[in-house]
């Protein structure tokens, strides 16, 4: 129950220094190999437990000989799980171990604006040898995750592009399902590039401008074959907890011979639990299921897409006494992906007063880069959205493009209350995702004072426009 595992870590937690400080550490296997166990010390009634993370350099290998030099927190890739309970106080130190301004954002946390990590809502900026401590009562429960927050622009070397990124898990008072153990697994994609997409397939527009294209990927550090297998015996429960930590590339995932029961979407259980057999996870979003163990043997759970899982996006699931090579089967009558599935039919109530919202491109022809607009206009010159305390907020999202936008609003969860034209309730979200050239509304409460920045989690679109602040009257 609530996650219980039954084998130990193969890397280290995290040591109670002088001060009550947890220095966060460990292998990022240890993430691959059931989740890191929760943090044992605890700070006293009313005090806030601490933490430490740096960002620095990091070496990631891959596969061997297959060496990535990039950004990341304290030592490794993933950063360290940080797990705490649902209303406990945390003070994080993030110190700036680059030559670069960096800074840290709790994704999926409602906390006050300053402590948010973003410079556009007033989170200071952490300079090169500098340090900054953020300090928040950590709600609500769920899988989270942290990353940086920094614009990258033309550079492909920071931020999302990078490796600065990890699990903030929230645990409830009560667990939410039952099962044996968990594992949690970071999806990322690497060694990314610019390119003129019209000149490697057709199908662009001759104006469309550069693009990013990546040339291997992983799971947690490790690309699929490399790396320790995730050992699982036949009959257990196992939940996965999944997060799409790539700067612009959606993920279809699948494990041959079995079925991911969707518990929770972006930390919050879903109304209306569904067995799948394959998830999409656009970038930002998290997905936990349970996968009952009833298929022996050494599995791969990957990407669909075989370019992708060649390239290094899978793990290997291997079965208590199994041998031989990963098996992997292509999934037959694949059902499209619908958030609908997950949530209730009925009608959400009327909202107070609604925003309508276009998103537009603006294709920055060959070698050149696209702009992206919210009613018409690019970030910073995008009109901010005014709410008023305490009143529900319908928001109507119309893409104009072609391309799909990962949407997300900070410091606040909305509800999704159409999805491509069908009406629906009850499934609570930080990420929602719009396809090209189509609509969708979302719900949220004005219940969080502050500037809360609105932005599509590409991290291309973002960079170049896709941007707003929700601020409050």
């Amino acid at each position: 129950m609530g996650g219980l595992r039954d084998q130990a870590n193969d890397g280290a937690v995290g040591t109670l220094a002088p001060g009550r400080r947890r220095f966060l550490a460990g292998a990022a296997g240890a993430l691959a190999a059931g989740g890191l166990c929760p943090l044992q010390a605890r700070a006293a009634p009313g005090d806030a437990t601490e933490f430490q993370l740096d960002i620095g350099p990091v070496s990631v290998e891959l596969a061997p000989g297959h060496i990535v030099k990039t950004i990341g927190y304290n030592g490794r890739v993933p950063g360290p799980l940080i797990r705490v309970r649902e209303g406990e106080a945390v003070s994080i130190t993030v110190r700036n171990n680059t030559a670069a301004a960096d800074l840290v954002h709790w994704h999926g946390l409602k906390i006050p604006a300053a402590m948010d990590g973003t410079m556009e809502e007033g989170s200071p900026m952490i300079e090169p040898g500098g340090a900054f401590t953020y300090r928040f009562t950590a709600e609500p429960a769920g899988t989270r995750w942290y990353h940086s927050h920094a614009t990258a622009g033309r550079d492909l070397g920071k931020s999302l592009y990078a490796g600065e990124y990890g699990f903030f898990q929230i645990d409830p008072a009560r667990a939410p399902g039952r099962y044996d153990r968990e594992v949690f697994l970071a999806l990322h994609h690497w060694e990314p590039e610019w390119v003129i997409l019209q000149d490697r397939i057709k199908g662009p527009p001759p104006d469309n401008g550069l693009e990013v294209v990546y040339n291997s990927a992983s799971i947690n550090d490790k690309a699929l074959g490399h790396g320790e297998p995730i050992r699982v015996r036949q009959g257990q429960r196992v939940l996965f907890r999944l997060l799409n930590a790539s700067a612009t590339q959606s993920v279809p995932l699948a494990l041959p011979g079995h079925r991911f029961s969707v518990v929770a979407m972006d930390g919050n259980p879903v109304p209306n639990p569904q067995e799948v057999d394959w998830l999409l996870l656009a970038p930002a979003e998290r997905i936990d299921a349970v996968v009952e163990m009833t298929q022996p043997g050494v599995w791969i759970m990957g990407s669909l897409l075989d370019a992708e899982r060649t390239s290094g996006m899978g793990i290997v699931i291997e079965y208590e006494a199994a041998a031989g090579p990963p098996q992997w089967q292509p999934l037959a009558n694949r059902r499209p992906w619908d958030y609908a599935i997950f949530a209730r039919p009925d009608a959400p109530p009327e909202p107070e007063a609604r925003i309508e919202l276009v998103f537009s491109k603006i294709a920055g022809g060959r070698g050149g880069y696209n702009r992206w607009t919210i009613n018409g206009k690019s970030f910073p010159d995008t009109a901010p959205i005014i709410v008023q305390a305490g009143k529900r907020y319908r928001v109507s999202m119309h893409n104009l493009s072609g391309d799909m936008h990962p949407v997300h609003l900070h410091r606040h969860s909305f509800e999704v209350t159409n999805y491509l034209g069908k009406p629906m309730s009850g499934l609570i979200k930080d990420v929602v995702v719009l396809p090209g050239r189509r609509s969708g509304e979302i719900d949220f409460v004005a219940d969080n004072p502050g500037p809360s920045l609105f932005h599509c989690h590409m991290q291309d679109h973002q960079d170049f426009g896709f941007m707003a602040l929700v601020k409050y009257a």
